[in-house]
């Protein structure tokens, strides 16, 4: 699981708009993968460098511009020079722990989003930035790292299926939202079962790592929330907006967008209760346990006291002492002694404590 605060230090005394790269370092080059589509076209390339992005641009079509790496900034700063993005836009792009919002910069809209992915071999939740610049012909789309959850879409574009080659950035723009949103869901489903098998454990007694994993739970969930609850305002923002780079027909599908986000963002609030519940109830479990221990030394304790004092009285070394003398007299302390503790452990059983 990658950890929600990064350094920032060596931002500090910056003017605004200062391109620096705030993030993990991927070890891969920076990609730009470009495909040209329209009802009856589809083109999918890769650009070397942005003077041939920009030759690409003169083209007619709707462009997808994805960039898979923001580490390096003098490429960054060179896209926002070719499509003219301020440089503050660029300063966030190259951040990668913004908030998920949405702004409209006039010419263009700027979307900051959360992608989330459950590695099933590691049982972890990877999650990473990804921003968007939607222009009146071209969406611009940049991501921390190579791979992401948006092959669906580039298959949708391929196959012709739907709407999306018919529709311009916008609408491409929300479909990547969407898919987004479905990770949300099955991100949502894989914390829910471990959440069920966690508390299966927890009602059998069989969690001897309970804690551990508890921890492990509220962290993921932590780190979900952070991208989850701002996504229903970006999205609300996404619809109210006037900009004219919206169509019309765009609109009812971010609505459904944004319910989606609402219902996952319920389903959250549940896991969280069902977890601050579990937690609660393996607090409880371990004070029972802990009482029932300290319930049994102390009757034993209590037991031993009598017999202690008996034994620490004929103990001291004095000449005259009841019984010393007597042949009997040992088996006669040890026979009281037996006495007193079987007369506690009978009084113990009636009053149910035992």
């Amino acid at each position: 699981m990658l950890h929600p605060h990064r350094k920032r230090t060596h931002k500090l005394g910056l003017p605004p708009g200062s391109l620096v790269y705030v993030g993990e370092r991927p070890n891969t080059e920076v990609t730009l993968s470009v495909i040209r589509f329209s009802e009856d076209v589809l083109e999918s390339t890769t650009a070397t460098d942005v003077p041939e992005l920009a030759r690409r641009l003169q083209q007619p079509g709707t462009f997808w511009i994805d960039i898979d790496g923001v580490h390096d900034v003098g490429l960054i700063e060179q896209i926002g020079r070719l499509f003219h993005i301020d440089p503050l836009t660029l300063e966030d792009i190259v951040t990668t722990t913004q908030r998920p919002r949405f702004s409209d910069d006039g010419d263009h809209l700027f979307i900051v989003t959360r992608e989330l992915s459950f590695d099933a071999a590691k049982r972890v939740i990877r999650h990473e930035q990804v921003s968007m610049i939607v222009g009146k012909h071209v969406l611009l789309t940049f991501q921390e790292r190579p791979g992401d959850v948006f092959d669906i879409v580039r298959s949708r574009l391929r196959q012709g299926r739907g709407q999306i080659r018919q529709r311009g950035p916008d609408y491409l723009a929300y479909a990547l939202l969407d898919v987004i949103l479905d990770h949300y869901f099955l991100v949502m489903d894989e914390v829910g079962e471990e959440t069920a098998r966690l508390e299966e454990a927890l009602l059998s007694d069989t969690a001897d790592d309970a804690q551990s994993r508890l921890n492990r739970l509220r962290r993921e969930l932590i780190l979900v929330r952070r991208a989850v609850y701002p996504v229903r305002e970006q999205l609300h923002a996404f619809l109210r907006s006037e900009s004219p780079l919206i169509h019309p027909e765009t609109r009812p599908f971010l609505k459904d967008a944004l319910e989606h986000a609402r219902q996952i963002a319920d389903t959250m609030d549940a896991l969280r209760d069902l977890l601050t519940s579990l937690t609660d109830q393996y607090t409880s479990d371990l004070s029972r346990r802990l009482n029932e221990v300290m319930k049994l030394l102390t009757i034993i304790s209590t037991i031993f006291i009598p017999l202690t004092f008996i034994a620490g009285i004929y103990g001291m070394n004095f000449r005259y002492m009841p019984e010393l003398a007597s042949p009997y007299g040992y088996p006669i302390v040890l026979l009281v002694m037996l006495g007193i503790a079987v007369s506690l452990l009978m009084l113990f059983k009636r009053r149910g404590w035992l």
